[in-house]
């Protein structure tokens, strides 16, 4: 128990709850800044005892409800600020119980609606905390909005006889946005449009706007997608004057070019992409190299080459600026939103089979184990022989038994796998029967060493099939297919993997004491432990083991052990998820602290310039640092890094948004058919169904199971009914019938049958 000694230094006696609060208090006064867990407590103040550590989260629990302290995380405490006015962030949501972010980092505060001051999200304010209630959290209320951000709101117009309001379904705003008649900009009934908020005076229920943009009739797809785009303020329409610029490069390749590169214009070179690819912006060449020392080994030349957008984008041009915007290409379903102008991600720069081309490559010298034994960056020329899709190459290498196992398995059209016929032919490569064929099965079998090699050494194997749809010219959805990473796409993976993280060393990997150059790398922190923590119990629950404790590699292998354990499992997708959740986001940073999942200490991005701004900062500093160049300035390729992360995220919410959009579109026309699925999660809004054909989700709300009262067994993720104790459980098939399918909400509702 913690003791003290009396003033005359007699017998110890027991600390009373203001004696210890005062020495808590010292404790974090003397260590301002710092967190201290719970432990670091404990044994600070010499509490041996169980009393004593009661007491101890008694006078905690007193001094966070007097913000005297903050829980940064699970019992790990900082003293507080102590000013009561602060600047920051406001975040506004749709519930009402908004949020205030301070600039300095610290815990979100509440601010209910009607001390909000009518702030907008992400606008910047002022806020005086308010006194605290007895049992409440604490609260704030906005004093000043100190600058407003630029948001726009995408929705459908309602227009009455003198006004109209705009109903939009962005989550941060709960009330519909008023219109002027005079403020249409010719908007009419139904129609999707762009709005700015002019104003929101106080005391008036509703914020007032203007129509900045009409996008077109509501449901109609060019209009869907690009409001899609707006929702997350992405353009949809090229800057003429960037286009215009575009169309002033002079793309003619002169004796200059061709003397200061490396001629690769002889050499076996193809692209491998997509069945709808465009921009081919990598390809691979192939050498067997015939001069090998050993006549018991095979040497292989492989280039990878990256067209070389620096050459013709110049960094602080117009089209470099709106690049710097844009950040990333846009994948929606049925387009792709280019990062640059189309004649350049088209036709100059891309890799078009018979073409001349110029290009950035990492030449690779390797041997049949895979292991590079020299190589070297250089500016090249080259010419690509053939543009192969990934299907195609896939049907090859299955045709010829080199294929995985695993390939086979998967849904889908398959080469005929091939008779014994084949067998003693595969160690000295197979009589051709397509372009390239022996080059790309050398190539497969060099990836697939790659591969292994990289998950022995901790990789973790994150690999989840993605929904596809099949589209029609006017881009209403007729079909559904699942894109599974196989062989061919692996190929060119490991080809890509390996000149990223090879360029990334070149440059970050220096002697004990040197200072690296200033590089844009590509960072994965290591997964967050309380989150790990809850994934190995959530585990449990089905069966299986997760160990979190160990070096990376162990908790990495770990892992995918489970994540090989779940598969064909019902909880496989839930598990995934779960997981999936408990990694770090991937981003861009000059600090470099290694990729975790990819299990590379030294990653950065060079391969896609086309598509990707920080390739194109990389290929601009690789060059100057070959040129004998100065290191770049840090806090300027930090802050483009801080952009690229940014856009790359809207992207993605974009690109998830028009998927959503179009399953809802996709199940529109059969309302009331009925469908075999499996239950994919589980919420106390009821249940998510996935369909077994069209791999479409739907809920099915906790409303329409009228059959009893169910109860959220949110331990082990079922639903329970009280009377008749039916339950509904992960991975259970069921039946369903579709009930609605809202469009303008991107939901899809099922009832079961």
């Amino acid at each position: 128990m913690a003791k003290g000694k009396n003033k005359q230094g007699g017998r110890p006696h027991r600390l009373n709850k203001a004696q210890l609060t005062d020495l808590v208090m010292n404790l974090f006064q003397s260590r301002a800044g710092e967190v201290i867990d719970i432990k670091t407590i404990f044994r600070e103040l010499h509490l041996n005892t169980h009393p004593a550590k009661l007491l101890c989260m008694d006078v905690l629990d007193d001094l966070l409800m007097d913000d005297y302290i903050i829980e940064q995380a699970q019992m790990r405490y900082t003293l507080a600020s102590k000013s009561t006015v602060m600047e920051g962030t406001f975040k506004r949501k749709h519930n009402g119980k908004n949020t205030f972010l301070p600039d300095d980092g610290g815990e979100p505060i509440l601010v209910a609606e009607r001390n909000s001051l009518h702030a907008m999200d992400g606008d910047r304010v002022k806020i005086q905390m308010m006194a605290r209630r007895r049992g409440h959290v604490r609260e704030a209320q906005v004093t000043a909005i100190l600058k407003r951000a630029d948001k726009s709101f995408v929705g459908k117009l309602s227009v009455r006889k003198d006004f109209a309001f705009l109903l939009t379904e962005d989550r941060t705003l709960s009330n519909d946005i008023f219109i002027p008649k005079n403020q249409l900009k010719g908007g009419k009934d139904g129609d999707k449009v762009i709005v700015k908020i002019m104003e929101w005076p106080e005391g008036s229920k509703n914020p007032i706007g203007k129509v900045v943009e009409v996008l077109g009739k509501s449901g109609e797809n060019e209009t869907e997608m690009h409001a899609i785009l707006a929702e997350f303020g992405l353009p949809y329409t090229y800057p003429k004057a960037v286009e215009d610029a575009a169309k002033q490069i002079d793309a003619t390749i002169t004796p200059k070019d061709y003397a200061e590169r490396e001629d690769f214009r002889n050499r076996v070179t193809f692209t491998i992409d997509p069945r709808d690819a465009k921009d081919f912006d990598d390809a691979l060449s192939f050498k067997e190299i015939v001069n090998c020392k050993s006549s018991n080994c095979k040497m292989y030349e492989v280039g990878v080459h990256i067209a070389d957008v620096s050459h013709y984008v110049t960094e602080g041009s117009l089209i470099d600026k709106e690049a710097v915007k844009r950040g990333t290409s846009v994948y929606l379903v049925d387009r792709t939103i280019p990062m640059l102008p189309e004649r350049l991600c088209n036709f100059i720069c891309s890799l078009r089979p018979d073409e001349e081309k110029l290009c950035y490559s990492v030449i690779f010298q390797i041997n049949e184990k895979a292991e590079v034994k020299k190589w070297h960056l250089a500016h090249t020329v080259i010419k690509s022989d053939r543009r192969f899709t990934y299907e195609e190459v896939q049907a090859l290498l299955e045709e010829r038994g080199e294929a995985s196992e695993e390939d086979y398995k998967l849904p889908g059209d398959h080469a005929p796998q091939p008779g014994a016929e084949f067998e003693g032919d595969k160690a000295h490569g197979l009589r051709p029967t397509a372009d390239f064929a022996n080059e790309l099965i050398t190539l497969n079998r060099l990836a697939k060493i790659l591969r292994q090699r990289r998950f022995a050494a901790g990789a973790v194997d994150f690999e989840r099939p993605e929904v596809r749809f099949d589209i029609d010219e006017k881009g209403h959805p007729i079909g559904t297919y699942y894109k599974v990473a196989k062989d061919a796409n692996k190929l060119i993976e490991e080809f890509m993997l390996l000149a990223n993280r090879t360029v990334a060393e070149s440059v970050g990997r220096v002697p004990k004491g040197k200072k690296a150059k200033v590089l844009p790398y590509r960072i994965h922190e290591e997964p967050d432990q309380d989150k790990l923590m809850n994934l190995s119990q959530f585990v449990t629950k089905f069966g299986h083991k997760l160990k979190t404790t160990g070096s990376k590699q162990e908790i990495s292998k770990n892992l995918n052990k489970l994540l090989h354990e779940v598969q064909g499992q019902r909880e496989a997708n839930l598990v995934e998820m779960v997981a999936l959740r408990a990694m770090m986001k991937a981003r861009y940073s000059t600090v470099n602290i290694g990729h975790y999942g990819l299990a590379f200490n030294y990653y950065t991005h060079f391969t896609s310039p086309i598509r990707r701004y920080p390739d194109l900062m990389v290929h601009r500093l690789l060059t100057r640092y070959a040129e004998g160049g100065r290191s770049a300035n840090q806090e300027k390729y930090e802050a483009l890094c801080e952009q690229s992360s940014d856009m790359e995220q809207t992207a993605a919410l974009a690109e998830r948004a028009s998927i959503k959009y179009k399953q809802v579109e996709f199940m529109a026309d059969k309302i009331g058919q009925e469908f075999d699925g499996v239950i994919s999660g589980i919420t106390e809004f009821g249940l998510y169904v996935e369909l077994n054909d069209s791999k479409c989700e739907g809920m099915v709300p906790l409303r329409d199971l009228d059959d009893d009262y169910y109860d959220f067994d949110e331990r082990n993720y079922t639903l329970v009914g009280r009377r008749t104790h039916h339950r509904y459980t992960l991975g259970d098939p069921v039946r369903v019938m579709v009930s609605r399918a809202n469009l303008d909400k991107k939901q899809l509702d099922f009832a079961l049958v």
